[in-house]
């Protein structure tokens, strides 16, 4: 052993294991031990291993949190003797050391000061919220992905900037606090010490140095930094606008925050109604953010989501003058937005929304009580529910008239839910014949529907149904306005419309957009607090100094929402009465707080400085990193966080301070993982089961089956004992209410990290959504453990293993070059292009093959256990240092593939006998007839055709034949 080798055997095996504890008991340090607890439903194995312990529990091949065994009466294991644990290969032992190696020797850290001239690569997680909850298996597919990544590029010689942090203000942690009297600093510390171990116990190969959180003072210094910087610039404002108000949360919601008329968390009521809040202008970058997105290596559908977001449409506002109870114009008028003004002489009513500033001056007497309680239902609807498509429309009449601009007719005014005060003017002219929408409505309420436009169909006239599309317009002509569109087609017509409307003052061309601006604060304590004062005596709005920042938020005891509408801020009268720095006079600070989108806009700046107290990010590193190469998250992100980030960013590329347009050149949307196979049967009401493929409509309630009372039958599942019945088989995304969630911690207690991540990534496709099966974890746990033992070795009788390994230091052959070639092209291409499962296949072919081997050359083994160690790193570390290497195997060159083994130099000869093909045998392009002949004499099916026989002559063709003549007439007794 070298000195540098012996050296880090030391240096590993320095650290002592902490004493285990498991509910009250408290057991020394000791090698790897088992403690088996039973009882009537379960067993339970208690393991440990050095410096962890773990907890898990089979059932029906289901492992179970250590919680839910504790709560069946497990909690406390009687002494047993002691007995030994053997395991496929010791990832109790190697796991741990190769992680207090990695953090003591700071392996994956990333130098401040680094070498510029070599290339860079960022690759970045969406970071996460840590919940109480932790992590479950389903969240480790993504940051397995980038993991890998990560450290392939490291061994291809990038610079590599891998870190994780937090996105840790928001609701849940305010509401933990408030039912629980618990700060929420507190909670959001001891979960984010629990993500933190959870993602060190798989081998994540992140910067832990960089690690940030948006809720840390130095860190939220620069968000209202950035906030002061869009507010000098007119970017951040004030305005009344209707916002989703949650009494009970006492907060306002995002619309995505909004399910059927309650709040997504607590299921309680939400009102619409105005209120004075935030704003930031992204609407100013709308056209930049749609137009950018087509040079982005993005999934389609995300960009085509956030299209249908920004939704940029041109068209015209018309005026409609309203109308007096006699019938005569008054002073105001409604202006509509419309994308199809050549349609204008089909609107036979126009609908606003139940928030439009008219409708209450423009509301009849006898209409008014009607009026306001539908404006009041409205208020309980999210605008995704008011929008819905399926939806019945539902709306009242306002009691009062408009005149059609080009058709001078008197047409009702109706208040309609269907229409979103947020968009477009909060008004529209409907046309019911060429919209679905209104065509719905105008039945419903027996409304006069006109057709403007033929479609070139005719049939399509006649089809009871709206025709939505262009075509030639006809009953569109009025002389006394000197507007007549007959006969054009639909564009030459929308076109003629917006002329006429210019130049008598009915309207104008207009280019308007779905995007709204962003609503940009809270009524939480949790949160950012904004960086502004208010005069006292004018109301004055007053940013903050920057040398004043970080503004942090004060101490309170009391979270819950006051009942007034005012955030819980206000409860803490000595932080907001204040005095402007300036001036000096009386002021009071902004009680709403940002939200939690806010830390989560520009969170992949900082890590490329995190510790930077001059300025968000220097500039020459910001140019050296950016932009993020490679950014693995959910899809569930597509218009909120990816959106907002993209128009900080662009926000910041104005001001100077990054260097691209764009933050993310690359986005992945990992699939998702759904919880185990349930199967369920259907009973009917005397007990018997029914066929789910039956058909019946007679009632019936559902029963869930075991996995090992059922069986597939073809394209379906069905009862073991009873065939006939056909099962549901169905699996749901992972949660606790559902009670299919598991921890990725029991799984690593039992298998292994490197089994874990493998798992995951050899499920199938990462793009795609998979199925959790804990048996298929068992799959690649014994591929780890093959791996272990064609190097290593078997176990020996007491479990553990032998020092070293099997390797020899031999020349390697021609076909184990070969196979290790084709091995490593394969890994290579497979993990840069996220097909990390086909990678793991290969790996697994190169194993079997290798199966075969009498010998085991250093040379190949080394360079496989090199391809291995992205995606396995723990076995990986454990083999190269026990191959005799004194460092870590991080930052060694990954193999690359020589294309001369490659390319296949064997062929299929076939081998005829007597003038007919008997077989075929595989032999090199060079091979000589001698060579082939033998190869033929020795091959299974052939040589009961040869051995015995007198060879009268050979034909052979090289690469392409060998025929063998036989002498029938004489026979020997062998052939040599």
């Amino acid at each position: 052993m070298s000195s540098g080798h012996a050296q880090l055997h030391l240096q590993l095996q320095a650290l002592p294991p902490p004493p285990l504890r498991f509910g009250s008991v408290l057991f020394p340090s000791h090698p790897i031990q088992s403690k088996r607890i039973r009882n009537s439903s379960f067993s339970l194995r208690l393991y440990h291993n050095g410096s962890k312990s773990s907890v898990f529990g089979r059932k029906s091949g289901v492992i179970r949190s250590s919680v839910a065994e504790e709560a069946n009466g497990a909690a406390e294991p009687k002494p047993k003797q002691q007995v030994t644990v053997k395991r496929p290969y010791p990832f109790h032992e190697i796991e741990l050391k190769w992680q207090r190696y990695w953090e003591q020797n700071q392996t994956f850290r990333t130098p401040d000061e680094i070498d510029t001239s070599k290339p860079k690569y960022y690759v970045l997680d969406m970071f996460p919220y840590p919940s109480g909850a932790g992590l479950h298996v389903g969240h480790p597919l993504g940051y397995t992905a980038t993991d890998i990544l990560a450290r392939l590029k490291r061994m291809q010689g990038y610079n590599v900037l891998h870190p994780m942090g937090w996105d840790a203000f928001g609701l849940p942690a305010e509401q933990y606090a408030i039912e629980t009297g618990t700060h929420p600093k507190i909670t959001t510390l001891k979960n984010i010490d629990r993500f933190r171990s959870q993602l060190k116990s798989l081998g994540f190969s992140y910067d832990w140095d960089r690690e940030i959180s948006t809720t840390e003072p130095e860190y939220y210094r620069w968000t209202q930094w950035i906030f002061l910087q869009l507010l000098k610039r007119g970017l951040a404002y004030q305005a009344e606008v209707p916002v989703n108000w949650c009494p009970a949360l006492g907060t306002v919601l995002a619309n995505e925050e909004v399910v059927d008329g309650v709040s997504e968390r607590g299921g309680h009521p939400v009102i619409r109604k105005p209120m004075k809040q935030w704003m930031l202008k992204i609407t100013a970058y709308a056209d930049r953010l749609l137009e950018d997105l087509d040079d982005l290596d993005w999934p389609e559908s995300i960009k085509e989501m956030q299209r249908n977001w920004i939704g940029r449409s041109e068209g015209a506002e018309m005026d409609f003058p309203i109308l007096s109870s006699d019938g005569q114009e008054r002073d105001t008028k409604i202006t509509i937005y419309t994308t199809r003004p050549d349609t204008i002489f089909g609107a036979t009513y126009l609908v606003v929304a139940p928030e439009h500033p008219l409708l209450s001056s423009l509301v009849s007497t006898a209409q008014r009580k009607s009026v306001e309680e539908y404006t009041d239902l409205a208020s309980r609807k999210s605008d995704l529910e008011r929008t819905e498509l399926q939806k019945e429309k539902t709306g009242v009449f306002s009691g009062c008239y408009a005149k059609n601009p080009v058709s001078g007719e008197a047409i009702p005014i109706w208040v309609a839910d269907y229409v979103l005060g947020s968009y477009g003017t909060g008004a529209i002219m409907a046309v019911p014949a060429h919209d679905t929408r209104d065509l719905e409505f105008a039945s419903k309420f027996d409304i006069p529907i006109r057709w403007v436009v033929m479609p070139d169909d005719k049939n399509l006239s006649g089809s009871g149904k709206a025709y939505s599309g262009e075509g030639t317009v006809v009953n569109s002509s009025n002389s006394t306005v000197g507007l007549d569109i007959n006969g054009l087609s639909s564009k030459e017509a929308a076109s003629k419309v917006i002329e006429w409307a210019d130049k008598t003052a009915n309207g104008k061309k207009k280019v308007n957009y779905k995007l709204r601006d962003w609503l940009f604060a809270r009524q939480r304590y949790w949160g950012e607090p904004i960086p502004v004062v208010f005069l006292d005596d004018n109301g004055e709005t007053v940013p903050l100094l920057e040398t004043e920042l970080p503004l942090t938020l004060p101490e309170l005891d009391d979270f819950s929402p006051t009942g007034t509408g005012e955030p819980p801020l206000s409860k803490s009268v000595s932080w907001v009465k204040t005095k402007d720095p300036l001036s000096g006079k009386p002021a009071r600070r902004e009680t709403s707080t940002m939200p939690q989108w806010a830390g989560s806009c520009w969170y992949y700046l900082r890590f490329m400085d995190p510790k930077n107290s001059k300025e968000v990010v220097a500039k020459t590193k910001e140019m050296y990193w950016s932009p993020v190469d490679v950014y693995v998250g959910g899809a569930e992100h597509a218009v909120l966080h990816l959106l907002y980030s993209r128009f900080w960013h662009k926000v910041l590329y104005d001001f100077g301070i990054v260097s691209t347009k764009e933050p993310f050149k690359c986005v992945i949307n990992q699939g998702i993982i759904l919880g185990e196979v349930q199967y369920i049967a259907y009973k009917d009401s005397d007990g018997n089961f029914i066929s789910a493929d039956s058909g019946t409509s007679v009632e019936y309630h559902q029963e869930l089956i075991p996995e090992e009372k059922v069986m597939k039958s073809g394209d379906s599942f069905v009862m073991k004992d009873n065939p006939n019945i056909c099962l549901i088989a169905r699996s749901h995304k992972m949660s606790k209410s559902r009670g299919n969630v598991v921890n990725p911690d029991d799984v690593v207690s039992e298998y292994g990290a490197d089994s874990l991540r493998l798992y995951e990534m050899f499920m199938g496709p990462l793009r795609d959504s998979k199925t959790w099966n804990t048996s298929g974890i068992e799959g690649v746990h014994r591929f780890l453990g093959r791996t272990w033992r064609l190097i290593v070795g078997s176990p020996l009788s007491d479990g553990t293993f032998k020092d070293g390994t099997l390797v020899t230091d031999e020349d390697p052959t021609l076909e184990q070059l070969r196979s290790l070639h084709k091995c490593i092209a394969k890994v290579t291409e497979e993990i840069e292009a996220t097909r990390f499962n086909t990678g793991i296949s290969a790996m697994m072919e190169f194993l079997n093959v290798a199966y075969k081997w009498k010998k085991h050359p250093r040379l190949i083994i080394e360079a496989f256990v090199l391809s291995l160690s992205p995606y396995a790193p723990h076995m990986a570390e454990e083999l190269w240092f026990r191959l005799g290497h004194s460092k870590s195997l991080a930052y060694e060159p990954f193999p690359k593939a020589d294309p001369s083994f490659l390319k296949e130099s064997t062929i299929v000869l076939p081998v005829q006998i007597n003038g007919k093909t008997r077989g075929t045998i595989q032999v090199e392009e060079t091979c000589s007839e001698e060579n082939a002949f033998q190869l033929a004499s020795r091959d299974e099916k052939l040589s009961k055709y040869l051995n015995g026989k007198v060879i009268k002559k050979r034909i052979f063709v090289p690469g392409k034949i060998l025929n063998v003549i036989l002498d029938l007439q004489n026979v020997k007794a062998t052939v040599r």
